[in-house]
């Protein structure tokens, strides 16, 4: 059995102060379409700019808790609504907040995770992607004695030892067995804070606890919470068991950090699995009624797989294609702009369908990035193409991700931004 994707059934929003800033803050869940991941939305900025949750924007500096930055905006604190993100199996969230900072409220992840209880959650259609771990991956911090340790496991479990290296609190652990444990064990576990720290600036202080002897094992648990949260930016479902001794933010990130460099290697080598003997969603025909390209200038021949965020178009690539008489002559090769062109046109079955008459609209093209050709595409060969959505459609503007297979190896890949337009 498939293991789904999953949302929340509808929007619930929340309000709070942040830890750090005092500043009052309003944040909204809204259910995302498949393949989102977890969106973070700012409202009180002109355009709304948005961020997805990943640790390419995350700033050295997290002793304290993450902070995540793009070019418009900054995001803090944001590993307890992470952290409840994951802890409730879900995938793809939209996360909008009208300031920098997340709110403390008690602490812990426990009224995040009862919105998401109270709303529901739904099942999508796509399929879920995991990164199973096939190696030991560590990371060890000189300064602290702290380290973090995967190893290969059939199912997401996480250890936590801490020693405080003091004579009033004891060392404490920790453990997730699987995520349906993290509501009951993991959520309700706040964060604290040690006498010494209140002379830090820490404005708002009201909801931690000010330590001076504890004698359960809640520290290690919000420890736990906190990591849920901090490998949450990943941006992949992982399947492996985690043992972290004294971890903190920048310990977890660090660590994520080399993980995520494995999960590269691996996507390099992961050519997704097409269906190709099932009936076409969309023949040529149906093709044809929703691109304003026509032949010889039409680059896909039908659709086999179509969701809210991606898309798998075929082109079989024949001698008879009008371009080989002069590109070239003697050795015949697909172009690479028409290649980027065929993505295009895929990605803009998409887009374009989700429109109620898409016959009057076209997209074209304003940026392509990242484009890169592995290999020559020649007559005989046939093309598979999968164009994922990056981001949500806002204003028209379609950021697409596509890739091209030929015989199970990658061909062409490449970024492309396009705008969607009425014919005149």
């Amino acid at each position: 059995m498939l293991d789904k994707q999953k949302t929340i059934a509808k929007k619930i929003s929340f309000q709070g102060i942040g830890l750090y800033t005092e500043k009052k803050v309003t944040i909204t869940f809204k259910p995302a379409p498949e393949n989102t991941g977890f969106i973070f939305v700012r409202t009180d900025i002109k355009g709304n700019p948005y961020m997805k949750a990943n640790l390419s924007f995350l700033l050295n500096k997290t002793e304290k808790g993450l902070i995540l930055e793009n070019n418009e905006f900054k995001i803090r604190t944001s590993e307890h609504v992470l952290a409840a993100l994951t802890g409730m199996d879900l995938d793809n969230v939209i996360i909008e907040l009208d300031n920098t900072e997340f709110p403390i409220m008690d602490g812990s992840s426990k009224y995040f995770v009862e919105a998401i209880e109270k709303v529901g959650i739904i099942e999508q259609n796509a399929e879920r992607k995991y990164y199973s771990i096939k190696e030991i991956i560590s990371y060890e911090d000189s300064k602290t004695g702290g380290e973090i340790i995967a190893l290969p496991s059939k199912k997401f479990e996480i250890i936590i030892l801490m020693d405080f290296d003091s004579k009033f609190i004891d060392t404490q652990n920790a453990v997730l067995k699987n995520l349906s444990q993290f509501k009951k064990k993991i959520a309700n576990s706040k964060t604290f804070c040690f006498l010494y720290e209140k002379k830090e600036k820490i404005v708002n202080r009201k909801n931690l606890h000010f330590l001076h002897y504890n004698t359960s094992n809640e520290m290690a648990k919000h420890y736990l919470l906190d990591i849920i949260g901090d490998l949450t930016l990943i941006g992949v479902k992982l399947k492996g068991k985690i043992i972290a001794y004294k971890p903190c933010h920048y310990i977890n990130t660090q660590f994520a950090k080399r993980l995520i460099k494995k999960i590269k290697v691996f996507k390099k080598k992961d050519i997704p699995q097409f269906d190709l003997t099932k009936n076409p969603l969309f023949d040529i025909k149906r093709i044809m009624r929703i691109l304003p390209h026509k032949p010889p200038f039409l680059l896909v021949d039908k659709i086999i797989e179509l969701t809210e965020n991606y898309i798998i178009g075929v082109k079989n690539v024949t001698m008879n294609e009008p371009f080989f008489m002069g590109h070239f002559p003697k050795e015949p090769i697909m172009p690479g702009v028409l290649q980027i062109e065929a993505i295009a046109q895929v990605g803009g079955i998409l887009v374009l369908n989700k429109l109620k008459n898409p016959e009057f609209y076209s997209t074209y093209f304003l940026k392509i990035d990242k484009v890169k050709f592995k290999q020559k595409v020649v007559p005989g060969d046939l093309l598979v193409f999968q164009v994922d959505l990056l981001k949500p459609i806002r204003r028209g503007i379609v950021h697409m991700k596509g890739k091209g297979y030929v015989n199970k190896k990658l061909v062409v890949e490449a970024e492309v931004l396009a705008k969607i337009m009425k014919i005149d």
